[in-house]
């Protein structure tokens, strides 16, 4: 909600600044968003009257004015604007004057001519407009006053971000009632008064869909002149407010909808057949909206109808075919109460939200809803003309405001302020809320206009409110700060993370709900769990994966010309609606260079194996194990499932060829995606004697075929689970001269040692012996 600062004082005007004013509302639960000036800071610029213009001699682009600035003599001002006449009223800038831009203004000459200021655009005071040339003011404009005064442009535009239970501040009534209340200051509403009839004309209402619109309203207004100008005071705080001038007609009901918190709408009387209704739609209806999309209607769509068609999407926006127009003599003006849960979701399905809806799905005033067309049929009348008929209104069920019950001992309580019940009545009654008393419980009506107030606990929120949150004394826990236990066998989630920053990379956090296609992509999942409300289409489903948010960041990396990307996010993916398929998983990604660029290593592109050394970290006092794998995001030949104590716990690999090519990702990134119980769960520590002998190592060339992985025969060692061997390592492979084709030669290094005595030549020998066979069963054999 975004208002002109000067617009709410007319309602209140407390005794505090801007900056002051804008920290008691954020205070207050409405938070400022953004506190800006209406236009730049400038100086000496004053409403000036062009007397006369003359050709300059020397250049056939400019102007020679003489310029009534207010004093005993005219100014001569050397002008280039090409909408420049004699009569029109301008901004103008005197010497000494400070524009925005740091441009001051001084005496001249331009081409030989003498000029003692400069007549002012929009765009040189710091505010664009359409118009090519001069900002024109009106005939009116009083000559010598500041422009700033004039056009109030000392004003501060506030905006607020409410939380959506905040309905009744989306105007400037609703705010100007906080303010109030918030400072105990007068508040002073405009004086609405009901517009007497000048006309029999009416049109008959009926509510089809009673519980959908318990409450709609309406009067016809004759002949009113649809040129009409809007006031240049209504176009400023239309303005200030966001919003740009449109029409008169259409401008008040915009100013309504803002003032009030009512939105309206104005349908041209002449289109109509028959009398209005608020119904649902029928099967196969269409309509075309006032943004010119064409709609097919679906039957939970609330429409406002004559007896033939649809005229409006009721709470959203009118249609095209009733609208006011240039030509339009005669208009049907409305108002109307919409349930919340049949607006809530219709915007994002029909793709595009107004400030209608925006107000509807949350709940507006009921109460208001008589006020608001009294208030709008006065300024049309005042600005428009014509004559008002009746109103016509039609009323079914409207919502209960049950009453709350709230105890002056559990505000106590909650607050850990002892209010009594007088000052809490004080309190409430500054917000307008009806109450009555019965020992210790105070009952309070919310009013037609707080949707938000439903419980007890909502009420003590509105009295720390207003009693101030800086009021509160903090006071110390009463209890004990105790650290959990870790046990043994475990350690915290948080650790993990510590190691993957400690490894460079940088923690992501990205939304649990994908993009279908994402999905399919990248998890290979043709059935995801469906939003049944999604933000967006590309959020439409639950991940199963954490590649899609990690990928989607590295794109973002990458339009912003990073050349080292290294990831990892620690999140829930989805398999099911039940908690245990719910499994936490720790993912990462690296791409682009080994190392930052530095002057003592050339560029190489990340790998596999470096992304495989900060997994085995991530296991590390454990060996994990990695073995061939499929996977519909991975380039197959280089991906791998990731395993412990032989059961599957992760994978990691090179992202696919296609996906790096269809996401537009330039070299592949490196992926990994680990089960996190499996990497908090730790074998305790125990304690080993450390040997002081000597260890003793042999070399072992095995002959084998092309297809056999080195962990084939790491894992066949390490079944013999020999205490003797400490290590068996590979430190080379050969494939050429003397080994046959489709083999390759493994040479192993073996570590042997015990922590009691020297290894004799025939242990050492049986050692190497028991390996050896365990090799000749997976198929290879001692190269000589």
């Amino acid at each position: 909600m975004k208002f002109s600062e000067q617009w709410l004082r007319s309602w209140v005007n407390p005794a505090l600044n801007s900056e002051q004013l804008a920290h008691l509302l954020t205070m207050a639960g409405l938070e400022v968003e953004e506190n800006d000036p209406a236009a730049p800071e400038f100086t000496q610029v004053f409403v000036a009257e062009v007397l006369s213009v003359t050709k300059h001699e020397n250049a056939d682009k400019l102007n020679v004015c003489s310029v009534n600035i207010g004093e005993a003599e005219p100014l001569q001002i050397v002008c280039g604007a090409p909408n420049v006449a004699p009569g029109i009223k301008v901004p103008c800038a005197r010497v000494g004057a400070a524009l925005p831009g740091d441009f001051n203004i001084k005496k001249a000459k331009v081409r030989g001519v003498e000029s003692f200021g400069m007549l002012c655009s929009g765009d040189e005071l710091g505010m664009p407009s359409d118009v090519d040339g001069l900002m024109i003011l009106p005939s009116d404009a009083p000559i010598g006053m500041s422009i700033r005064e004039y056009l109030q442009l000392d004003d501060r535009l506030l905006t607020l971000k409410l939380t959506p239970n905040r309905t009744d501040c989306l105007s400037i009534k609703g705010i100007a009632r906080e303010v109030a209340a918030l400072t105990d200051t007068v508040l002073n509403p405009v004086e609405i008064k009901a517009v007497a009839p000048t006309c029999n004309d009416v049109m008959a209402v009926s509510l089809n869909a009673g519980v959908a619109c318990p409450r709609y309203a309406g009067r016809v207004i004759k002949n009113v002149n649809q040129a009409a100008v809007t006031p240049d005071w209504m176009k400023q705080r239309l303005e200030r407010s966001g919003l740009r001038s449109i029409s008169a007609i259409v401008d008040v009901t915009n100013y309504v909808l803002l003032e009030l918190g009512q939105p309206m709408h104005a349908f041209d009387a002449e289109k109509l057949e028959g009398g209005i209704q608020a119904r649902f739609a029928q099967p196969g209806e269409q309509i075309t909206l006032l943004n010119e999309k064409e709609l097919t209607l679906e039957a939970d769509m609330l429409v406002i109808a004559d007896s033939v068609k649809p005229l409006a999407l009721a709470g959203i926006m009118g249609g095209l075919e009733s609208a006011v127009v240039a030509g339009t003599r005669h208009i049907f003006l409305e108002s109307a109460f919409f349930a919340p849960s049949v607006i809530t979701g219709r915007s994002r399905r029909v793709g595009f939200s107004s400030d209608s809806s925006h107000r509807f799905e949350r709940g507006i005033d009921f109460a208001n809803v008589l006020n608001a067309l009294e208030r709008a049929s006065q300024l049309i009348i005042e600005i428009c003309g014509g004559e008002a008929g009746p109103v016509t209104e039609a009323v079914a069920e409207l919502p209960v405001r049950p009453a709350v019950g709230l105890r002056v001992s559990r505000v106590a309580k909650v607050l850990g302020v002892s209010l009594s019940a007088d000052e809490i009545l004080a309190l409430l009654a500054r917000l307008g809320l009806p109450t009555s008393v019965a020992g210790d419980v105070i009952t309070v009506t919310p009013p037609s206009f707080r949707f938000d107030i439903v419980i007890e606990e909502d009420l003590i929120e509105e009295i720390a409110r207003l009693f101030g949150y800086d009021n509160i004394p903090v006071a110390p826990s009463a209890s004990r700060q105790v650290i959990l236990p870790l046990p043994g066998n475990a350690r915290a989630a948080s650790a993990l993370k510590n190691l993957m920053v400690s490894r460079d990379y940088f923690e992501a956090i990205s939304y649990a709900f994908v993009e279908e296609k994402c999905e399919a992509d990248f998890a290979g999942n043709s059935t995801p769990i469906k939003l049944q409300n999604p933000i967006s289409s590309q959020m439409s489903v639950m991940r199963s994966s954490l590649f899609g948010g990690l990928i989607s960041a590295l794109q973002g990396n990458i339009k912003r010309k990073q050349e080292r990307v290294r990831l990892f996010e620690m999140a829930r993916v989805f398999y099911g609606k039940d908690p245990s398929a719910q499994p936490e998983k720790l993912a990462g990604l690296a791409w682009g260079h080994r190392t930052a660029e530095q002057w003592a290593s050339a560029k190489q592109q990340i790998d596999f194996y470096d992304v495989k050394a900060d997994v085995e970290a991530l296991f590390a006092p454990r060996q994990a194990e990695f073995r061939r794998a499929d996977h519909p995001a991975l380039h197959p030949g280089r991906a791998a499932e990731v395993l412990l104590n032989g059961v599957v716990v992760g994978v990691i690999g090179e992202l696919h060829p296609k996906w790096v090519q269809s996401y537009d990702l330039g070299t592949a990134p490196v992926l990994f995606e680990l089960d996190v119980a499996a990497l908090v769960s730790v074998e305790p520590l125990t304690a080993k004697p450390v040997s002081k002998l000597q260890v003793v190592r042999r070399d072992l060339a095995l002959l084998v075929d092309e297809c056999l992985s080195v962990a084939t025969l790491q894992a066949a060692f390490a079944n013999l689970k020999n205490p003797l061997l400490i290590a068996s390592e590979v430190f080379d492979v050969y494939r050429g001269k003397g080994v046959p084709e489709g083999k390759k030669s493994l040479a192993f290094k073996m570590l042997m040692q015990d922590t009691h005595k020297t290894l004799t030549d025939e242990e050492v020998d049986a050692v190497v012996a028991d390996m050896l066979r365990a090799a000749e069963v997976n198929g290879a054999t001692l190269r000589v």
